[in-house]
């Protein structure tokens, strides 16, 4: 479904569920698209601990264009979206957003003002890759209030978040790409997923 937002429409794939127990929401990476195999991994690792899943396409990809576009613009587009479906799709239920690299950062930043009961990232790009000295965005990790997860490539060149008391950093096999062992993906956002419905109350 199309949804519109403040710059152009987005686009909402929806998976069906029935009787979902909570929602969980992604996005994509910069230049990439919804099919990576580590979003389709992460949506089956959701199904499976009853969650409805949602993956949302930016308005600049869905216009045609790999460019993406300014911070700013990807976080007001990504909350029009995610309010709209909280109205219907998503709604009544704990609510989880996410995404890989660049719709992580989206959902981070995100995090506290859609209320989410949780972040799931994948491959979260800490730094420009080669450059560890370079500014790091863990602030935008640290920023968020809920639980969170990252599923981290053990060989990304974008760098490895740390964990902290909120956050859990899960290592697996490959780079960035997240591509080598999606297995993996799958198993650890299902388990970790599997405890946010009860710890989180619905909105």
């Amino acid at each position: 479904m199309e949804i519109e937002t403040p710059f152009g429409p987005g686009r909402a794939h929806l998976r069906p569920l029935d009787d979902p127990q909570a929602a969980l929401i992604l996005g994509h990476g910069a230049g990439g698209g919804v099919t990576a195999p580590d979003l389709l991994a992460a949506a089956r690792g959701a199904e499976s601990s009853g969650f409805r899943v949602v993956l949302v396409e930016q308005p600049y990809r869905v216009a045609g264009r790999r460019s993406p576009a300014p911070a700013r613009q990807l976080d007001a587009a990504w909350t029009a979206v995610v309010e709209r479906l909280r109205e219907d799709e998503a709604g009544g239920v704990p609510l989880v957003l996410g995404g890989r690299s660049s719709g992580a950062r989206v959902a981070c930043r995100t995090a506290e003002t859609l209320n989410a009961a949780g972040v799931l990232c994948l491959a979260f790009p800490l730094h420009p890759p080669g450059r560890p000295n370079a500014p790091s965005r863990i602030g935008e990790l640290d920023a968020v209030p809920s639980p969170t997860l990252v599923i981290q490539g053990e060989r990304d060149p974008f760098g490895i978040p740390p964990a902290g008391p909120k956050r859990t950093v899960v290592l697996v096999a490959g780079d960035h790409g997240l591509k080598a062992d999606v297995g993996s993906i799958e198993a650890a956002a299902r388990d970790w997923l599997a405890e946010v419905p009860a710890q989180a109350r619905s909105f």
